[in-house]
């Protein structure tokens, strides 16, 4: 199978990456990426040689690349590409709105022109925070009524409902995954776990949101892949599957844990001002994709955060290289004529 993965230089594109070339030795991937902030080419610089990856640097955007693209034998996309940072959607949704919802009806246009002559199965990854905030008990399923709260889950609902319209109106096999919070290695610091694994290994402040107690069900990104994998070869076509890692976590719980894990004192962490619109919980029933195609989370979260630490701890070159901005500054010496 040849697959169009579309932000696969960012954190869990670039591991669904790894994880299908490793799972599926007859399969290639094309990998197209604008390169913004988040995307970065170190991620998957080990596999540059490998004669089943190919990397674009090019926007999904840009249809007539897109077209170009899948005229080449694309038997599938996986839409990673998105701009996904909550505090970065409110200070410019703009750019959220151009990618998120634009950029993945270009994708779909393309699609749609090519289909029924070729027929491009349609996996599209979204997020729970289109359903909104909950309360104290309760979790999200397929039904949940999408209420999103803040410029990134607005795009990304809006790029969800273009997806099922196109498979009501013109029948192309599209499949929606809502997950929640993932973790794990090559994952930009901005974030709320490598930030605070990094800053706390540099015995830096650790900055948690008004009184710490939001609550998000956290998945290690490798179970994440492996809930991609089946719905991508069994889900079924119009249908929206909810991937959860049954690890409900405090956002000051899970510091308190890192700050454990390296051995490091809880003072180091700092209360800040809340941001806008910040919805208190979120939890996943995955019931359904359990049901239907058998899958359900294997990493649980004391597991999967000790490798994670472990990760950042054993590749402080690569986010220290983010944190101060060199990695920018080398795209753009290398793109500068492109």
């Amino acid at each position: 199978m040849k697959i169009l993965v579309t932000g696969g230089c960012g954190f869990i594109g670039s591991n669904f990456i790894r994880y299908f070339l490793k799972s599926y030795p007859d399969y290639s991937l094309i990998n197209v990426d604008k390169l913004t902030y988040a995307g970065n080419l170190e991620n998957l610089s080990d596999l540059s040689h490998s004669p089943r990856y190919h990397f674009i640097r090019g926007d999904i955007a840009d249809a007539p690349r897109i077209e170009e693209l899948i005229s080449k034998g694309v038997e599938a996309i996986v839409n990673f590409a998105a701009e996904s940072h909550v505090d970065r959607s409110i200070e410019d949704p703009g750019a959220f709105m151009k990618t998120n919802v634009f950029g993945t009806f270009v994708l779909l246009e393309a699609v749609r022109k090519a289909f029924p002559k070729q027929r491009i199965r349609f996996l599209h990854i979204s997020t729970d925070e289109v359903y909104g905030s909950l309360g104290e008990t309760g979790a999200f399923t397929e039904e949940t009524p999408l209420a999103p709260n803040s410029p990134y889950s607005a795009s990304k609902t809006a790029a969800d409902m273009l997806v099922r319209a196109y498979h009501h109106t013109y029948g192309i096999p599209a499949v929606i995954t809502r997950c929640s919070n993932n973790y794990g290695p090559y994952q930009f610091p901005e974030k709320l776990i490598p930030l605070m694994i990094s800053n706390a290994i540099e015995d830096k402040n650790l900055p948690i949101y008004g009184d710490g107690m939001h609550v998000r069900d956290w998945i290690y990104v490798e179970d994440h892949c492996r809930a991609l994998d089946v719905v991508l070869h069994r889900g079924k076509e119009g249908e929206v599957y909810n991937v959860g890692g049954r690890s409900e976590k405090p956002n000051l719980t899970v510091a308190k844990t890192i700050l454990d894990r390296l051995g490091k004192s809880h003072s180091l962490i700092r209360y800040v001002a809340d941001r806008p619109g910040h919805d208190r919980r979120y939890a996943i029933d995955f019931s359904k994709i359990k049901r239907e195609l058998g899958w359900k989370p294997s990493v649980s979260f004391e597991e999967g955060i000790s490798l994670t630490v472990e990760w950042y701890q054993t590749h402080r070159e690569w986010w220290k290289k983010i944190k101060t901005g060199e990695y920018l500054d080398y795209y753009k010496r290398m793109y500068q004529d492109r």
